[in-house]
């Protein structure tokens, strides 16, 4: 099916960045966007933590908050689909306005601040979606006001157990106070803890293992980063997703939204991305799966964070300048370019540049 969205972009842009975000979601919700066609290439295929991934491309949390298109998404080829960050309790979020489009950068700012409906609604729409239709992960994070963020990372997780195929934590969005603390040592290693003993005990309720990943910022120091490969590894933690945004504005911004506070996504952040994913993985020595999000606009960037070590990768932002139609662009990409180099599948790509 011809790709309409560079005809209809101008118009979706004239629209404020948060309402046409969720003009698109309710015509996910409701199969107003048509499915994309079904050319998966078997070489894409990937299988970690015992699921099926037709692709490695995923779609990052931010996307979908409240899961209320988790279907629609996911039909439209993407490999898996992260829902969230959810909240245990709704909050509205920081005012508005809050999403700034950098159109001369191809980026993002956003403070969105965890605006979400809360874990109520959130797993009565996760409930209902069809599992046939692919991997869906939900992204948990802390109510601005929590007394105690230890605590409402495992009502997350235990609330979302049940329904979800693996569960990120993120500690790293730059737009909640104090989250980002959460990922020096001591308190990583406290929230950690408490984590992986809740999931034995919904293990137990549930019957099933639910892998769990952690979220990190862009911005950690090399010690900072040091801290956490040895953390996650000592806990046996599934995997990490590397990174979320940045409180860096690089130099060469030329947008005049360059200033707003909150996290820059999108072009601007593929090289610290880029380079904290790689650290990560001679970090942890290519020993735990790693998913590599930040700047992802074509076949090449991602490509490019597989050979750095991600086993799976995530994009968002390009999503705001191309439409769903650079979905099956870069997964057609990428199996040319697997096959140049004389890759027989992905997971034979993961962490080539450091072999």
């Amino acid at each position: 099916m011809p790709d309409f969205f560079p005809l209809l972009r101008p118009l979706i842009h004239m629209l404020p960045p948060e309402a046409a975000h969720q003009l698109g979601l309710y015509a996910l919700g409701r199969g107003l966007v048509p499915a994309a066609k079904n050319t998966q290439d078997a070489t894409l295929e990937m299988t970690l933590w015992g699921l099926r991934f037709p692709n490695p491309l995923g779609l990052a949390a931010g996307f979908d908050k409240n899961a209320v298109a988790v279907d629609g998404l996911l039909t439209q080829g993407f490999g898996f689909v992260e829902c969230g960050t959810v909240t245990p309790l709704a909050q509205e979020g920081n005012p508005r306005q809050r999403i700034f489009r950098l159109k001369e950068d191809r980026a993002v700012i956003n403070r969105l601040g965890f605006n979400n409906d809360g874990l109520v609604d959130f797993t009565a729409r996760l409930r209902k979606r069809n599992a046939s239709l692919g991997v869906a992960g939900a992204n948990i994070g802390k109510n601005k006001d929590a007394m105690d963020a230890v605590a409402d990372y495992v009502t997350g997780l235990r609330a979302v157990h049940g329904m979800a195929d693996y569960v990120t934590v993120n500690i790293s969005s730059p737009n909640t106070q104090g989250l980002r603390d959460l990922q020096h040592r001591d308190a990583l290693e406290q929230l950690l803890s408490a984590l992986l003993r809740e999931r034995e005990t919904c293990k137990a309720r549930d019957g099933r293992h639910v892998p769990l990943l952690l979220k990190v910022a862009p911005d950690l120091s090399a010690q900072e980063r040091e801290d956490v490969a040895d953390v996650v590894m000592a806990h046996g933690m599934d995997g990490l997703i590397v990174s979320n945004t940045t409180l860096s504005r690089p130099a060469h911004l030329r947008s005049c939204h360059k200033g707003e506070a909150g996290g820059l996504s999108g072009l601007p952040l593929l090289p610290l991305a880029h380079e904290s994913l790689a650290h990560f993985y001679r970090l942890t020595r290519g020993a735990m799966p790693l998913v590599g999000v930040g700047g992802i606009a074509n076949a090449e960037d991602a490509y490019a964070k597989i050979r750095a070590g991600a086993s799976l990768v995530q994009m968002y932002t390009a999503l705001v300048y191309q439409g769903f139609g650079a979905v099956g662009a870069i997964t057609r990409g990428l199996s040319a370019l697997l096959a140049k180099d004389g890759y027989r599948s992905v997971a034979d790509a993961v962490g080539s540049d450091h072999k």
